[in-house]
């Protein structure tokens, strides 16, 4: 079932098109991932959906009962910090709940219950300025699930996480999408997506190249793609005979293959050269279908 319904929008910036024609669906209960590069058009689209923008044409609709401001019934995780340096961290949480409408003691327990489960406890009293940059952003994150959203938006949530903290908030909203909770999670972090999203829409240049259930859009892709982790250099990986692409780092690779190619030639070149230690056949890695969707070139500093 929908919960909110963009439907053909545009917006423009002096002669940039930031976004062009965007359409897409977010169901109930699910982790939708809005992907794509820096400045391809994710966080214009998003406050657009939030209200910070209008469009210049095109609808946003919140699905299924004719509401039209829905701003109260969404929590919303800006990619840029927005939160009161000099507050304490209680206060501030307090006072984020009741501009949302919720206070008394129920936001209390509910603050009590979050900072708990983010390590958070012993902050309470501490100015925001005083905490570290990865925890400042989980103090903005409870304060966006205080008010219990309908639709939780989170822009670039795990910017400033280290890997420890990355994983809190990965098993967060997962935690939360298994508790019916529906999240539109923006990120240009493709491994992170894949760990969680359950459709995936992919914007470019302001544009969606591709819209599916993750899922499917992996069988689309094919299962010949081969995955290997190694010592030594694998540059001469990319121009192995029937290799179409090739997404080669410094201790890992992932090769399409042509259709009829077979995997095990790889395999064998790759013993010959490499201290092999991992192989594996497969479907391709949502980075690696990113990369062939739309490459790796940098984008203008459009949001």
């Amino acid at each position: 079932m929908e919960i909110l319904s963009v439907r053909n929008i545009v917006k423009t910036f002096d002669k940039v098109r930031a976004v062009d024609g965007v359409s897409f669906s977010v169901h109930r209960g699910t982790i939708t991932g809005l992907l794509g590069r820096n400045g391809a058009g994710k966080t214009t689209t998003i406050r657009m959906i939030t209200g910070i923008f209008y469009p210049d044409s095109g609808s946003i609709d919140w699905a299924g009962d004719g509401v039209t401001d829905f701003r109260d019934r969404v929590g919303y995780l800006p990619e840029e910090r927005g939160l009161y340096k000099q507050m304490n961290v209680i206060e501030l949480l307090l006072f984020l709940a009741e501009i949302k409408g919720v206070r008394g003691g129920e936001v209390k327990k509910r603050i009590d219950r979050w900072m708990e489960r983010f390590e958070l406890t012993d902050k309470k009293q501490a100015k925001v300025e005083e905490l570290s940059k990865g925890n400042q952003q989980k103090v903005q994150l409870i304060g966006t699930l205080l008010h219990e959203p309908e639709l939780i938006i989170l822009d670039e949530p795990q910017s400033g996480l280290d890997p420890v903290n990355m994983v809190l908030v990965r098993e967060l909203l997962i935690d939360l999408r298994n508790e019916g909770k529906t999240i539109l999670l923006s990120t240009h972090m493709m491994a992170e997506a894949e760990m969680m999203a359950d459709h995936i829409i992919l914007i470019d240049r302001g544009r969606v190249v591709l819209d599916g259930r993750l899922d499917e859009v992996r069988r689309a892709e094919g299962n010949n793609t081969v995955k290997i982790e190694f010592d030594g250099n694998g540059e001469f990986l990319r121009s192995l005979r029937g290799v179409e692409a090739a997404n080669v780092k410094s201790n890992a690779a992932e090769l399409d293959l042509a259709a009829g190619e077979d995997p095990q030639s790889v395999l064998e070149a790759a013993i010959g050269k490499l201290r092999v230690r991992h192989f594996s056949v497969g479907a391709p890695s949502l980075e690696q279908i990113f990369i062939k969707r739309v490459g790796t070139e940098t984008l203008p500093e459009v949001a």
